[in-house]
């Protein structure tokens, strides 16, 4: 199902402030050699991109033995030795999930439980992801788990509308298990195809709310056994580091199956694509390249890195 979404249209665009601002000027540190300051600018280039140190560290270390060991002394064979270290940075197994990456039919419905903290653009990636899978011909239910903000119920309704995807949703202040617990009632009485479950994301009670997530996980689980199909986590790509840390805390607590970054298009850091990979494992399966709702692409490794360094 993941091949049916646009790939690469509009990555390069999304990556253009990332490319302008560090990634264009490497490929003129290898026309002055390969030589120890060389490859101390780099690594400074690669951080100020928010690679950051642990993932800069090892790619550094991979890079400098592939040029070692293949005897690379020109600036191309530099150039390309370092785009391909970065590809196999990304290569991240994308079937943790029960649905993105693997053949065959889906469940129905399938279930797909979107975390984040707020700010982060979550509910409007959730409607990206809803108008894509309307657009072929998909049923979609659209569960308001986001309880704690009525402005996340109002725009997830909006969303509904505006994609032609079922809601459900209760008051403010319901309990969020309940609202997942009656959208996939609602999902198997009218055939849904498919079902995306908003939640809240006040990181600042992080105890609390992470436990509300495992409750509403549990819910889930009652209803079908083998749901939530995937755990998508949507990071705001314009925090840097910070979204590896959120990553960790919404992994721990609900087994998150892949990433979509929202807002690659607002930021100079894209580099922070590489971390999440490589710290974390978690393979980076969409990202946001603008504000419409076509504006969600297949995460490709090769099409991104090609796009980093494109003139």
């Amino acid at each position: 199902m993941l091949g049916l979404f646009g790939r690469g249209r509009r990555t390069q665009e999304a990556v253009e402030r990332t490319q302008r601002t560090w990634f264009s000027r490497i490929g003129g540190l290898f026309q002055r050699g390969l030589d120890e300051p060389v490859w101390e600018e780099l690594e400074e280039t690669l951080l100020a991109a928010d690679v950051g140190v642990a993932t800069t560290m090892r790619l550094l270390e991979r890079l400098r033995e592939r040029v070692r060991r293949e005897g690379i002394r020109d600036p191309q064979g530099a150039l390309t030795a370092l785009q391909r270290e970065l590809v196999a940075l990304l290569q991240v197994d994308s079937r943790r999930g029960q649905l993105w990456g693997r053949e065959g039919p889906w469940p129905r419905p399938a279930v797909v439980l979107v975390v984040g903290v707020n700010g982060t653009g979550k509910t409007t990636s959730i409607g990206k992801l809803a108008h894509a899978y309307r657009s072929q011909g998909m049923r979609v239910l659209l569960a308001a788990g986001d309880t704690f903000r009525a402005a996340a119920i109002d725009q997830l309704r909006e969303w509904g509308q505006r994609v032609g995807a079922d809601v459900v949703a209760h008051q403010q202040g319901a309990d969020p298990a309940a609202v997942v617990y009656d959208a996939l009632a609602a999902a198997e009485s009218r055939g849904a195809d498919l079902v995306i479950i908003d939640t809240a994301g006040r990181l600042h009670t992080k105890t609390n709310l992470m436990e509300e997530l495992r409750k509403v996980h549990r819910v889930i689980q009652r209803r079908i056994p083998e749901a939530p199909h995937e755990v998508l986590l949507v990071l705001d790509a314009t925090t840097g580091q910070n979204a590896l840390q959120q990553a960790r805390y919404f992994t721990e607590a609900v087994g998150v199956t892949g990433v979509l970054l929202a807002k690659l298009d607002g930021t100079a850091k894209g580099g922070i694509v590489f971390a999440i990979a490589h710290e974390l494992g978690l393979p980076v399966l969409f990202i946001g390249t603008g504000e419409g709702a076509d504006d969600l692409e297949v995460f490709d490794p090769q099409e991104f890195v090609t796009s980093l360094f494109a003139r």
